[in-house]
């Protein structure tokens, strides 16, 4: 409740300062600072960029921990990303989708260096040019590539001690003469995490009141994890007209998490009856390569054609091994091993063309197409008498194959104090997925195929040289990741199981906004959304009190939000963001039984920045996460607060930053998921209190850029997880 109170407080200050700025000389003063100033954060109506390397605090981190602390974002405690208060937003690396989901996107995220990345866009709203994926919105990650003349680029160390040792270190080189532009980005992480998970279940009488047993269940993990990635390539300027690049890129991953713990029964008294030990590892082994081609021509001021191919290829490992001990009389050891290998093939190409109309109007219109398939195996063993045999129940192979075609257009126009902006995308999605069986599990195969229309539309009124108002809309789809269709067992621990569900559907979501900008101070913003066919993570038990995990569709998912964010500057030294997202969810559908949920949460983050003289600056931000609900689940309130120091050396051509992250450690995630006739509390602590110091230099001459373009694949990608 104190921090709740305290964030208000800070935000209520924000906004009496908001009124300060608005006196003539307080103008003057915010116009010189903005353009002095290299801001962490820039808010737009619909659109919010995180400037990464401005904000000190970010110095050692990693993309998860970035996204975290950035503004309307939160994160759950199995890692899925929500903006506003809603789930299912499409990730882009430099525009293009992650490629993975779930666990695996979680993985990815929290191995890439925030070093290696330039700045993140969040748009709640994007236009038809983007993948109709993302109900929530589009976050686009872009990593650091410069196109200034002769040789240049950076280098960055650092290292962090939390209960365990973490060190990022990133390499960005770009080389740029006559006709040529050359790039390459390498960075390397090594990092020691731990998890301390504590769970208590309780299991009740048909009644749902009555206790019968307890599951008492302590687990501490320890992963240690090394991350290579590379991205290098060439651009070729033909003419002034048109460019042609190459480029291509590789991640080479491993990740060991061991782990401990305890399964204790216990009678509805509280009474111990028996104690399982569990010891058991987790190997992830991941290698993913991709090639990119793209191609630009400007025709004249206005016209303009681009293409983009991609083809990407990742094989992503999993070795699991269990030991259950249980002693004493009737005492036994259990051993389970499990091999999950996954094979993923991607193959995607777009081309967009621009034309400048009559007046100010403009018109862009695109096609692209994508192929997906993916081969994935799950051979689960265990230790029978002295030898080992196959668990057929629970081993299977999955065969999928998925194609989308895309034709979008987009037609702008200015007139007065008038912008208007209208767009139309049209998906077809097929896919074709087949089971093959063994001597327990029967062969199954689906294939499906539906066609979808997104439109989306904005509009923006120029009140005067304050006040802005804009009105956007538009309809996104998301579809279920590609495993997530495979009806495949994945064990968890000796009472926890995931299964996947072949009859999980795609989601359609209509997102509306209405959003007040004045000056560059404050932007307030009016939400509502509704969903069908909802995701959602859908837990039961079975027979035997083994919870099994699965996710599948709910009725829908109706949010309204209102958030309001300033860029505020009390004093020439000091830079001050604030953003509040209150959202009001209500969720329907059916488990065992009808459900319905309602809540209020509210998220807020902070961002203070000081520049002193002498090169000297300093950060201090913070972020909390008031509760928030699924249909079976309600997570308490989290937060955390940062701070840093930085100072320029070798002529601004260097920089030392010392930071501490979640300096009061604070950032323990807590809730309660309900079962048939059973719930668990949850409690996890992780190493987010960590101290880390960097050093990063900037080579060659600091010139400026010519603007970056973007490539483009589809939103496929980002629904794979093994």
């Amino acid at each position: 409740m104190r921090k709740h109170t305290l964030c208000c407080l800070v935000l209520a200050t924000g906004l009496w300062l908001a009124g300060r700025t608005q006196t003539p000389a307080a103008d003057t003063l915010s116009t010189i600072t903005v353009r002095g100033r290299h801001l962490p954060l820039r808010q737009l109506p619909g659109k919010t960029i995180v400037n990464v390397d401005a904000g000190i605090s970010n110095a050692g981190a990693t993309a998860m921990e970035v996204l975290e602390k950035s503004p309307g974002i939160s994160i759950s405690r199995d890692g899925s990303i929500s903006l506003k208060g809603r789930p299912n937003v499409l990730i882009l690396l430099d525009g293009k989708p992650a490629y993975v989901s779930g666990t695996d996107l979680v993985t990815l995220l929290n191995a890439m260096s925030a070093a290696q990345i330039d700045e993140i866009e969040i748009m709640d709203n994007p236009p038809a040019g983007y993948d109709a994926a993302g109900s929530a919105g589009v976050i686009n990650i872009k990593t650091k590539k410069s196109r200034q003349k002769g040789f240049n680029g950076n280098i960055s160390f650092s290292y962090g001690q939390g209960r365990y040792p973490k060190t990022n270190n990133s390499l960005v080189l770009n080389y740029r003469t006559g006709k040529w532009n050359a790039f390459l980005t390498y960075s390397i992480n090594a990092n020691r995490n731990f998890t301390d998970m504590y769970a208590l279940r309780r299991y009740f009488q048909a009644d749902g009141k009555t206790l019968t047993a307890l599951l008492d269940q302590p687990n501490y993990f320890i992963a240690d994890s090394y991350t290579h990635t590379l991205k290098s390539g060439v651009d070729y300027f033909i003419t002034k007209k048109t460019t042609i690049g190459v480029a291509v890129t590789g991640l080479l991953l491993d990740k060991d998490t061991r782990s401990t713990g305890d399964a204790r029964w216990k009678n509805a008294a509280g009474v111990t009856d028996s104690v399982i030990d569990t010891q058991a590892d987790n190997k992830n082994h991941w290698k993913s390569g991709g090639a990119n081609f793209n191609w630009r021509t400007v025709f004249d001021v206005s016209r303009e054609l681009t293409a983009d191919i991609d083809w990407l290829v990742y094989h992503i490992g999993s070795e699991q091994s269990f030991q259950n001990t249980l002693s004493g009389p009737g005492g036994y050891n259990e051993f389970i091993q499990g091999n999950l290998p996954s094979d993923l093939h991607i193959f995607s190409a777009k081309l967009d063309y621009a034309q400048a109309l009559f007046g100010k109007a403009r018109l862009t219109a695109g096609w692209k197409t994508s192929h997906v398939t993916t081969d994935n195996v799950a051979d689960y063993l265990y230790k029978k008498d002295s030898g080992w045999v196959q668990d057929l129940g629970k081993t299977n192979h999955f065969l999928y194959t998925e194609n989308i075609q895309a034709f979008y257009g987009n037609l702008e126009e200015k007139a007065g104090r008038w912008e208007m902006q209208g767009g139309l995308r049209y998906e077809h999605t097929g896919y074709a997925a087949n089971q093959l069986g063994n001597a327990v599990l029967k062969d199954s195969a689906f294939s499906r195929g539906y066609n979808d229309l997104f439109p989306t539309a904005v509009l923006t009124y120029k009140l005067d040289s304050q006040h802005v108002f804009t009105l956007n809309a538009g309809r996104r789809i998301d579809r279920p990741a590609f495993q997530k269709l495979n009806p495949f067992i994945f064990v968890i621990n000796k009472y926890a199981l995931y299964e996947g569900n072949p009859y999980y559907r795609p989601q359609y979501t209509w997102n509306m906004e209405l959003s007040h900008q004045y000056k560059d101070i404050l932007i307030t913003t009016l939400g509502y959304s509704v969903t069908k066919d909802y995701f959602s993570q859908i837990c039961f038990t079975d027979s035997n009190g083994i919870i099994i995990y699965t996710e599948g569709n709910l009725r829908k998912m109706e949010n309204f939000s209102l958030s309001v964010s300033g860029q505020l500057f009390p004093l020439p030294f000091w830079s001050l963001n604030l953003q509040a997202t209150l959202d009001y969810k209500k969720l329907e559908g059916t488990v065992w039984n009808d459900r319905k949920a309602r809540m209020l949460q509210i998220n807020l983050t902070m961002n203070n920045q000081f520049r002193f003289k002498k090169g000297w600056a300093a950060e201090l931000s913070g972020f909390f996460t008031g509760r928030e609900l699924e249909l079976q689940e309600i997570t308490d309130p989290t937060g955390q607060l940062s701070v840093g120091v930085s100072r320029q050396v070798f002529q601004n051509r260097g920089s030392i930053k010392l930071n501490l992250r979640d300096m009061f450690y604070t950032q323990t995630m807590k809730g309660l998921t309900t079962f048939q006739q059973a719930n668990e509390y949850f409690k996890l602590t992780r190493d987010s209190r960590v101290c880390t110091i960097s050093f990063t230099y900037r080579l060659g001459k600091l010139l400026k850029a010519d603007p970056a373009r973007q490539g483009g694949a589809g939103d496929e990608i980002k629904r794979v997880t093994p």
